[in-house]
């Protein structure tokens, strides 16, 4: 067979992308495939068997609608894009999550879609409620609760409240993580299944969880009312209370559902009891309600009904499964138990060599601040030796120095006395001299006195001498060119020797005198001189005195 032979054997296809809650899928189909059979492509790819909870939606005018599986795929309103955008969710919910709830997947799959409901604000939810189905996604997601790896701020790029809780109040983001962290750290040891389940069990208590809203009419002119279709039943609301229903039906009190174009009939399983009637916006509502109801009563039946083979089969499947979970997270905890306590017992072991490390450093320092401080103290010892050598010395020249002072002082007062002696002699001598110099005055005096007299008697003698003279030779006036030189010369010769002789002793007398008066004054200036010198020595004394006071 050709190449161009398989070609034109090969079916045409179209592309699909199917979006669940968590990620985008791509599957080309062939075009003659019914809902069913990309449905069932779709359930394969994600290891889905528990079906009968999901659907595909698209999104048409407006109005969600189901893709039929009986239906061909192209057949149907679907949107005409290129992939065509379908999206893979839940659309029958289960009246207990715990027991219908078989598979991880579906779990997981109801899980993301309830939370996001949540958010989306789709399902109301107290806010105490809020928070903690916020710690059971946190430990779905992170696992246990590690005060070391979560720190504060792990939770900022995620998003676990409703807005309405946000802006109802005003706490900030810090404040909600530490609310939620509170909560989170309580779930330690929860694997990631059973916090999802435990997500789920708080969710499917809400009054809106599961419930489909569609808005209708008693009469063709008023929408006044709500009409909402879930596991349980159908319930009719007022417009704006969607948590208490005005009526309700259960499943098992509903004799026959039926439309006609807008209207909607409901006849119960009592025939006494009144049809309630209803109108709808469209017929495509009523066709929607029309799938819903099926699809809910069926499961409704088929929980009270014995479980199917393939159901038994999926159950004990589920339950062996959760079994070797169990002993799995068992497994893994005390793991995980006997890892933290080694972990613990490293962090000890490493805490303690840190410990004996820095207690050894210590001791290290402590020992090198020893050996620093003992050759400290061996030269301050050596130093205090020296010092006490030098002050030895000291001692012993100030003990020399006391004894030299006090020699000192002993000469100074010996000096002292022998200069006050000396100043008394000296006095004493002066005393003399005074009185020498005052009886050599009067001596002098006398001599002079004497010497006066003596010139006196000498001029008087000489005049009496030319007196004699003139009267022994009278004619030597009258006859001047006679002179008796010769005997004249004779006599007065002698008496020129007498004369002489006589002012010899007045010369040697006035020699003495003088010499006399020059020793004198050579005594008085050495005595003068030796008075300047005792008074210098008394002086120097004195400060002598004043000096040793001070330094003793």
């Amino acid at each position: 067979m050709s190449i161009r032979g398989l070609k034109k054997k090969q079916p045409k296809t179209f592309k699909v992308k199917i979006i669940t809650v968590d990620a985008e899928m791509e599957f080309s189909c062939e075009m003659k495939w019914k809902g069913k059979d990309l449905f069932d492509l779709v359930c394969r790819a994600l290891g889905l068997r528990e079906t009968w909870f999901f659907g595909l939606q698209y999104t048409i005018k407006g109005m969600c609608t189901w893709l039929k599986m009986d239906k061909k795929v192209l057949d149907q309103e679907i949107p005409k894009e290129d992939p065509i955008s379908l999206h893979f969710l839940a659309k029958f919910y289960p009246e207990k999550v715990e027991e219908e709830l078989l598979q991880e997947i579906t779990q997981h799959l109801f899980f993301l879609q309830v939370k996001k409901q949540i958010l989306d604000e789709e399902i109301y939810c107290s806010p105490e409620a809020t928070v903690l189905l916020a710690s059971y996604a946190v430990q779905a997601k992170y696992g246990d609760y590690d005060p070391n790896f979560h720190e504060p701020g792990f939770l900022a790029h995620d998003e676990l409240l409703p807005k309405r809780v946000l802006r109802q109040y005003q706490l900030t983001a810090e404040m909600w993580e530490e609310k939620i962290t509170a909560w989170y750290a309580e779930h330690r040891g929860i694997a990631r299944d059973e916090a999802e389940m435990n997500y789920l069990k708080i969710a499917q208590d809400l009054e809106m969880y599961g419930v489909n809203y569609f808005p209708i009419a008693q009469n063709k002119n008023h929408t006044d009312l709500l009409l909402g279709v879930d596991a349980k039943g159908i319930h009719i609301y007022s417009i704006n209370n969607r948590f208490s229903p005005n009526k309700s039906f259960e499943w098992s009190a509903i004799r026959n559902i039926s439309y006609s174009e807008k209207e909607l009939t409901i006849k119960p399983l009592d025939k006494k009891a009144e049809v309630f009637k209803f109108f709808s916006s469209q017929l495509k509502v009523n066709k929607l309600i029309f799938q819903l109801c099926i699809g809910n009563h069926d499961l409704f039946m088929r929980r009270r009904k014995v479980d199917s083979i393939e159901i038994q089969q999926m159950k004990a499947q589920a339950k062996e499964e959760k079994a070797r979970k169990k002993m799995e997270n068992q497994r893994l905890a005390r793991e995980k138990q006997l890892r933290e306590e080694a972990e613990r017992a490293k962090e000890e072991l490493e805490r303690r060599l840190f410990q004996l490390e820095d207690e050894a450093r210590q001791a290290n320092e402590a020992l090198l601040r020893s050996q620093e401080a003992a050759e400290l103290l061996a030269e301050k010892a050596q130093i205090a030796e020296e010092e006490a050598k030098l002050l030895a010395q000291n001692a012993a020249e100030a003990e020399q120095e006391r004894q030299r002072l006090e020699i000192t002082a002993l000469k100074t007062k010996e000096e002292k006395r022998l200069m006050e002696q000396k100043m008394r002699e000296a006095e004493l001598i002066a005393v003399k001299l005074v009185k020498e110099s005052d009886r050599r005055a009067k001596e002098a005096e006398h001599l002079k006195q004497d010497l006066h007299e003596a010139r006196e008697a000498e001029r008087k003698a000489k005049q009496k001498l030319l007196d004699i003279t003139r009267l022994n030779y009278p004619h030597m006036a009258r006859y001047p060119q006679y002179s008796p030189s010769d005997t004249r010369d004779a006599n007065f010769d002698k008496g020129s020797i007498k004369l002489d002789l006589k002012d010899i002793d007045l010369k040697r007398l006035s020699f003495e005198i003088e010499r006399e008066r020059l020793d004198y004054l050579e005594k008085s200036r050495k005595f003068e001189d030796r008075l300047k010198e005792l008074k210098s020595e008394i002086h120097a004394l004195k400060l002598e005195e004043k000096q040793s006071g001070l330094y003793s």
